[in-house]
This record gives C-alpha cells, sequence and structure tokens, in this order.
C-alpha cells in the first residue's frame, strides 16, 4: 500500500452514526480487525486491554439507553466493548509472563520489572490503561476502513451503568470505550481538519 493509498483509506473512515442493518460483517473480515488491535503496541507491552465483541440484538437494544440511545449501539454489524485489565497490571504472575517473553536473562528481567514497578507507583493505572486501549482502538478503525467496513468510536454512555449491565466491578476491570463496526448506509460529509500549519510546530 503506497501513501496515497493509505490516506484514501484514512479520508474513507468517519465516525459513521447510522448503519445499514441488513450487513453482516463476514467472520474472517471481523477476525481481521481484531488481529489489528492484538498487534497494537502497548506501554511496557502489558496490553491491558480486554475486547468483547457483541452480535446479539438484544444486548444490543438493552445496552442502548445506557448509550445516549444512540443508534450506532443497534444498527451496526458487530459492537465492541473495550475493557482494561487494571488487575492483571499489579499482579506478579501477568508481570513475570509479560516481560519473561522478552527472552532476556534472569537479571535483565528482574531488572526491567522493577523498573516497571517503580513507574506504575505514579501512574493512575485507571487513566494509563485506558490509554494503551486507544492506540488498539486506532488501529482497529483503521484496519476496517482498509477493507471497507465503517466504525465509530462511542465515549458517550452512562459508564456505570453499562459496568453494571456487563457485570463489569469498574475497578478491577473497566470499560473505557465502546466502537461500532458495520457499514454506512451514506455518504459522510466532506471531513473537516485543522491544517499541518495549525497543530505542527518543529524545532531543527
Amino acid at each position: 500500500m503506497g501513501q496515497k493509498e493509505f490516506l484514501d483509506m484514512m479520508n474513507f473512515r468517519h465516525a459513521c452514526k447510522l448503519f445499514d442493518t441488513n450487513r453482516k460483517i463476514s467472520e474472517d473480515d471481523f477476525k481481521y480487525i481484531l488481529e489489528a488491535a492484538r498487534l497494537s503496541p502497548s506501554s511496557f507491552g502489558m496490553e491491558p486491554w480486554r475486547f468483547l465483541v457483541i452480535e446479539n440484538q438484544k444486548i444490543k437494544e438493552d445496552l442502548k439507553p445506557l448509550c445516549w440511545n444512540q443508534n450506532q449501539i443497534t444498527t451496526c454489524s458487530h459492537l465492541v466493548i473495550i475493557k482494561t485489565d487494571n488487575k492483571a497490571l499489579k499482579d506478579r504472575d501477568y508481570i513475570l509472563k509479560m516481560f519473561k517473553r522478552r527472552g532476556l536473562d534472569e537479571e535483565s528481567t528482574k531488572a526491567y520489572i522493577k523498573r516497571y514497578e517503580n513507574f506504575l507507583k505514579n501512574q493512575n493505572i485507571s487513566c494509563w490503561s485506558a490509554k494503551q486501549c486507544y492506540i488498539a482502538a486506532a488501529n482497529m478503525m483503521s484496519a476496517a476502513a482498509f477493507i471497507g467496513i465503517d466504525s465509530c468510536p462511542i465515549e458517550g454512555f452512562d459508564k456505570d451503568e453499562v459496568q453494571k449491565y456487563l457485570k463489569v466491578d469498574g475497578k478491577n476491570i473497566e470499560v473505557v470505550l465502546i466502537l461500532a463496526f458495520g457499514y454506512r448506509v451514506k455518504n459522510p460529509s466532506k471531513k473537516q481538519r485543522l491544517s499541518l500549519e495549525e497543530i505542527v510546530e518543529r524545532i531543527k
């Protein structure tokens, strides 16, 4: 894929507010989107994200009033609830598992774990882990756009109520973002963005 093709994909992607309920994403295409999430980078390589994929229409209907009654929730083909596993990020066994796979010697592994634990002391884990999930979310939406599938990131939801419905405690496991995927029913308006001159500063 060349530069033009990549930018064409970026221009194709938009926050789709209404999906075609008659079109479903194939299993292979959705696995491709999930694989883009799995391969995403994360701080310290800790991969805090967990993905709940919802195709069940009844569950979508139940979630809609908890998500400001947005039509994306019920018209999409696949709804993805992105959660963070905050408990795992502090769990000694999980930490060891994630660092051991680097293939480093025992001393180097211990040194990296110590650096990680010192880093964690100064972090709001909920905020830090959520930022990692947004990286995966962006890659999922880009991957979807690359194969002609639309998406919409959704932050407009009652977090406490959504977590209660999904039986998520909100502390150890926390809902961060909702993504809707499907096919548009109409073309979006022209994309509006600030110019590069307005957002880029260079130091040479």
